[in-house]
């Protein structure tokens, strides 16, 4: 078929890799296959992680009868980091039209002024473009100007592990066009405009992490990660009945309840027991016991962040993604332990109702609705555009939308965020001080929030 506007996402997870190839913005593949080359979401083994890659493309390439060359990567929270950046540039002495190539400079300009060593930029998001230092503009080109000037935030990732990421696509033969940062991601599908704008906190359970990401004015301002995950559970279940992990995790998909209430003490399953002979009888209420004790002890410690920040007050409540929350009764436990409202998010296309499939979706989403702007952002980052068609890479036409604006906020409260990247622990998370919010009416609310 033409790949011309083809898109392929993919969601390089712990224990997963998920792929969702979109023709024109329209969903018509997703597959997932097993990683065994990562451990809480860093890669441990980058030919494992290139052949789980691999597989999960040529499966989704297969069943869609499609040629996939380039694909566009998600970036976990827990990699990112935010930092304000400037730049500006001269268009002409005596004034001239702005054009994508003065654009692409003054974005260079302003990443390169931002950018710190052992940190490679992911996503630029642009406050204002300046003209001549007076006017300000959501998109500069075509106008008359002497200079050219813009403020924003700068993404950014760790240079090490983002070469592991490059290392094994590029090894399972394939070509990363860009990153896309995941949390923004899976809330321009699993968030509506009003959960993104007032305030919502995307609760992503993976297999080797759980984390809560802070979304509001449609921008990340805070986020939680706990190193453990659903591979944890199964690792409860192989040790406390004697069983392979590879049984631990049939039998928590099979029979597993996060909340105990559901399960039956009546009903009983067999279980291969190592050391015993032929196989012992266990309840579905004892399994579930032993599930959400791990559950209970991964959401109180990431409710503690969440409640010193005054998230668990937003509006938009706790949104879950991600495969651990297939466990039954978790929202519930979810709900109840951090009381605020909760729901789970799975995507609504058929052959993708899945909550795991939630990030590559969004990937796949987000990247369809990139403005014109945004792609001169990954023009001046990655050197080229999805805009422009290489040979043979993906070309998607898209209709110009909005630009996304980013707040005064969220450049002053990226002290606040960055401080989790001092520490990738569950108590590395501090405060940062003195933060000022625009919106008097919520402004007590929001400022120990922002902080």
């Amino acid at each position: 078929m033409d790949n011309s506007k083809l898109l392929v996402g993919i969601d390089i997870g712990t224990t997963t890799i998920k792929a969702v190839v979109a023709d024109s913005g329209k969903v018509i593949g997703a597959v997932t296959t097993t990683n065994t080359g990562m451990r809480h979401g860093e890669i441990v083994d980058i030919d494992q992680t290139a052949a789980a890659i691999s597989n999960a493309l040529r499966e989704v390439a297969e069943k869609t009868n499609t040629s996939i060359y380039n694909v566009i990567i998600g970036i976990p929270v827990g990699m990112l980091q935010m930092e304000s950046a400037a730049g500006i540039t001269n268009v002409g002495d005596k004034g001239q039209e702005v054009g994508d190539e003065d654009v692409v400079r003054v974005l260079q300009s302003a990443i390169k002024s931002a950018v710190k060593d052992g940190r490679d930029p992911i996503s630029f998001l642009p406050n204002r473009f300046m003209i001549d230092g007076k006017t300000d503009v959501d998109d500069p080109r075509k106008m008359i100007a002497h200079s050219l000037a813009v403020r924003g935030v700068l993404l950014t990732a760790p240079s090490g592990p983002l070469h592991n990421i490059r290392k094994a696509v590029e090894r399972a033969g394939y070509k990363n066009s860009f990153f896309v940062p995941t949390p923004l991601a899976i809330a321009s599908v699993a968030l509506d405009e009003g959960e993104r704008t007032f305030g919502s906190i995307i609760l992503d359970l993976g297999g080797g992490t759980t984390t809560a990401t802070v979304i509001h004015e449609g921008q990340i301002k805070y986020a939680k990660i706990d190193l453990e995950g659903g591979s944890d559970i199964t690792n409860d279940i192989s040790i406390v009945l004697s069983t392979s992990k590879k049984d631990a995790e049939q039998i928590k998909l099979d029979y597993g309840y996060a909340d105990p209430e559901l399960a039956s003490d009546k009903d009983q399953f067999a279980v291969n027991s190592v050391g015993s002979n032929g196989q012992k009888m266990v309840t579905e209420k004892y399994l579930s016991e032993i599930i959400n004790a791990r559950v209970m002890q991964m959401t109180t410690r990431i409710g503690k962040g969440l409640a010193k920040t005054n998230a668990l007050k937003l509006p938009g409540g706790i949104v879950i993604t991600g495969g651990t929350s297939l466990l039954q009764g978790i929202d519930t436990i979810v709900e109840n332990t951090l009381s605020t409202k909760t729901r789970i998010y799975q995507p609504s296309q058929m052959g993708m109702r899945n909550p795991i499939y939630a990030a590559a979706y969004g990937i796949v989403i987000y990247a369809t609705r990139l403005s014109e702007i945004d792609n001169l952002v990954n023009s001046a980052i990655y050197g080229t555009t999805i805009l422009k068609k290489e040979t043979p890479a993906p070309h998607v036409q898209r209709e110009k939308i909005p630009k996304r604006t980013v707040s005064d906020s969220e450049t002053e409260s990226k002290v606040a965020y960055n401080n989790k990247e001092k520490g990738r622990s569950a108590s590395s998370q501090k405060q940062a001080k003195d933060s000022k919010m625009r919106t008097g009416s919520v402004k007590s609310f929001f400022k120990k929030f922002f902080d």
